[in-house]
């Protein structure tokens, strides 16, 4: 398979103005800190919401419905990257008690890792802890342990993420699956098992956290999609945590698309189908292996890219994707031109109809994809098209991973 070079960097989007961010009141009785089947209802009974911008209306449905809204030959484009066991309980040479956490897998078997401290010993809930020094070793389960050696990024006045080694007794999935379990932050409540953070369509282990953009899709859906003649095509790209600093610099996460999935997508963007990336790990992997004049590669690599404004969207026309909090910092949201009255309208209706929060599903659809923009700095990518559909969901810890946008589904 040919690897492409990363097209875009994050140097080639220096310089962008910070941006305004949309406020909405959220009530801590809106949070949901379980996932829909822990109140009774199947993953795709999640609630939906389009908002359209030419008749300025908010319309409410159920994620089940969402064949509605896409027409035989339309595409989803997935990413099939599954969720790891990828916290580890460390312990340093004094005794103390951490987290570990494992977010991305680099060449020559090093790691990135975040060490955690405990805030609450009862529920064990973390933040991030920074006073590591280089050459210094963690123990593990088992016997394994963990060795810091330098900074993932050295000039980052946080030094957050470290690049490490982990030596373990036995191959890293099965110690992982004994071990470990998955990533949580204060805001989940309780440990939920790992089958919790799975989309129905992981087939390779990988990403730190859950790809959540997809979770509300199930094998009956899927089906009736199909049956429909709405195309599903894969492509991985493994994330990795969540908990970013706001100046953080966007740090590299591995990416596959194949060769049947980029000839797909070039054959619907010439009939003039919708492209529909589900989540911003899908845009992130093909907007790198998508040229300047719209043609999508296949490609195997590591990519850094950032979605900006100055840049804009070459590879998709509609995106899935879920709901953000309130002034939500770059990581977390994005910013659209879209009117603002409807922007509110939408977000007040999210928090009155819906229970939201990081887990809290919200999708995004649309006929166009524009640019409008996005905040400064910020750490995954995203564009902001004329169209959305937000769903209320489990997305757990990697909501805070995917850069949240607004979309307006245009009549």
């Amino acid at each position: 398979m040919n690897q492409l070079p990363i097209l875009l960097s994050t140097e080639y989007n220096k310089g962008l103005p910070g941006l305004p961010l949309l406020n909405f009141t959220l009530s801590s009785e809106l949070e949901a800190g379980e996932p829909p089947e822990a109140r009774g209802l199947a993953r795709d009974e999640v609630r939906l919401m389009v908002s359209h911008i030419a008749t300025d209306q908010v319309v409410h449905t159920r994620f089940r419905q969402i064949e509605d809204f896409l027409k035989p030959g339309d595409v989803l484009v997935i990413n099939t990257s599954g969720t790891l066991n990828a916290a580890l309980p460390a312990t340093r040479s004094d005794g103390t008690q951490f987290e570990l956490h494992l977010s991305t897998h680099l060449p020559a078997n090093l790691w990135v890792v975040e060490m955690r401290a405990y805030q609450d010993n009862l529920e064990k809930t973390t933040t991030p802890f920074y006073d590591i020094r280089p050459g210094e070793s963690f123990t593990l389960p088992a016997g394994a342990s963990v060795t810091f050696h330098t900074p993932y990024a050295p000039g980052n006045v946080f030094r957050r993420l470290w690049v490490a080694s982990l030596h373990l007794p036995i191959p890293l999935h099965p110690y992982l699956d004994r071990y470990g379990f998955p990533i949580r932050y204060s805001y989940v409540k309780k440990g939920w098992p790992l089958s919790y953070y799975q989309t129905v369509f992981a087939t390779e282990p990988g990403s730190a956290e859950m790809p959540s953009a997809g979770r509300a899709f199930t094998p009956e859906l899927l089906t009736r999609l199909l049956a429909k003649g709405i195309q599903i095509v894969p492509l991985l790209l493994h994330t990795g945590v969540a908990s970013t600093e706001q100046k953080e610099p966007v740090y590299e996460e591995y990416y596959r698309v194949p060769e049947p999935t980029a000839r797909l997508i070039n054959t619907a963007r010439l009939a003039r189908q919708q492209i529909i990336a589900v989540g911003t790990t899908v845009v992130r992997a093909l907007e790198t292996v998508t040229d300047t004049s719209g043609i999508t590669h296949p490609g195997e690599g590591w990519t850094d890219i950032l979605v900006t404004p100055k840049r804009g969207i070459r590879a998709i026309n509609g995106l899935l994707t879920g709901l953000h909090e309130p002034l939500s910092n770059a990581r977390d949201a994005g910013w659209t031109r879209a009117p603002g009255n409807n922007l509110q309208r939408s977000a007040s209706r999210r928090v009155s109809l819906a229970r939201v929060w990081r887990f809290t599903f919200d999708t995004s659809l649309e006929k166009e994809v524009h640019i409008h923009a996005v905040p400064h700095n910020p750490s995954r990518l995203l564009a902001s098209p004329p169209a959305v559909v937000v769903m209320d969901r489990f997305c757990i810890n990697l909501f805070v991973l995917r850069l949240r946008v607004t979309l307006h589904l245009r009549q």
